[in-house]
């Protein structure tokens, strides 16, 4: 009896660490395929409604890829896991730039140019930075929500009167629908998006807890690249189309969206704590990756193959060093 009972003891923690995988594989495919429709959704009403792409593209698209980040950090920083609630920003950009980039210059060289170009990946370096002195705070309070949602609207007012870099209306969006076919996309993708959202934090929470893994690793990582499917999916499409102007701008964005709009939301739903490696190692990661972003696009013509090889291998070493 007593084996009996002891290996039945033994065996409930795999059981409820399977569970708590399938959790975590469940709210990574909600993330992906809630993030396409509720795209896929809004760019159709948007078009119905005759909005010009260049304000679909910084708006609809941009907070649609995005909105999966959104969900996450939101729903663990209510639930009182404010290390993944801001792994997942911070990691998702690190990862957008260094995995999502790579990948995509080895399926096809980037080649991107031009004032539009110049403009975003200013603000991405400036949002960046602006973190440094939130910070440093400790916290993540309303008054930095603010500040940041300020930035939000400023770039967007900036980007908009800006209209001679709009981009075409075929560059890469969805054909238009009806606008009923359109709201059903929507709605289904946000019902995808907030399940998903909820089993991801679940899963990986226990995951962590269970190994005795940081949960500031988890978020930083595998929430992290969880919640960037959607612009893998994106990039990766436009550079098999070779369509480099989608598979970067894709990425800048959100970027931009992620620290400015994402995290400016969840500081004014709920305020959180910073947690002293954010500001010490993570941070300035994303930083220095930004900042090679950037020079890479305004001094190199093209971000080739090589270059996509060596972004890959730096994720690896940043995967790596995050576990300290």
């Amino acid at each position: 009896m007593e084996c009996t009972i002891a290996a039945g003891v033994d065996k409930l923690p795999v059981r409820v660490l399977d569970l708590d995988y399938l959790f975590l594989l469940a709210g990574l495919f909600g993330l992906f395929f809630g993030g396409e429709a509720l795209v896929r959704g809004s760019v159709g009403i948007a078009r119905r409604m005759a909005i010009s792409p260049l304000l679909i593209g910084l708006t609809v698209v941009g907070f649609g890829t995005s909105t999966p980040e959104l969900l996450v950090s939101v729903d663990a920083a209510w639930r009182g896991v404010p290390d993944i609630a801001l792994g997942n920003i911070v990691g998702s950009n690190i990862a957008n730039i260094l995995l999502i980039i790579g990948l995509s210059a080895l399926v096809w060289p980037i080649r991107v140019m031009g004032a539009t170009l110049r403009r975003d990946t200013t603000v991405m370096m400036a949002a960046a930075l602006a973190l440094v002195p939130i910070f440093a705070m400790g916290q993540m309070n309303r008054l930095s929500g603010v500040i940041l949602l300020a930035g939000l609207m400023t770039y967007l007012i900036w980007a908009y009167r800006q209209s001679g870099d709009a981009i075409p209306d075929d560059a890469g969006l969805p054909a238009p629908a009806s606008v009923l076919v359109s709201g059903l996309w929507v709605i289904g993708g946000l019902i995808a998006l907030m399940v998903g959202a909820r089993l991801l934090v679940d899963g990986a929470v226990s995951i962590a807890r269970s190994y005795g893994i940081s949960e500031a690793f988890i978020g930083l990582t595998i929430v992290a690249v969880g919640t960037s499917l959607p612009e893998l999916a994106t990039s990766v499409i436009a550079a098999f189309r070779r369509q480099s102007e989608i598979a970067i701008g894709n990425i800048v964005g959100s970027n931009i969206f992620n620290v400015l709009c994402i995290l400016g939301v969840t500081a004014l739903i709920a305020p959180i704590p910073v947690a002293s490696r954010f500001l010490t190692f993570d941070l300035p990661v994303m930083i220095a990756v930004s900042l090679v972003l950037t020079g890479l696009l305004l001094a190199r013509p093209v971000i080739g193959r090589g270059t996509g090889a060596g972004m890959l291998a730096g994720y690896a070493v940043y995967v790596w060093a995050a576990q300290g």
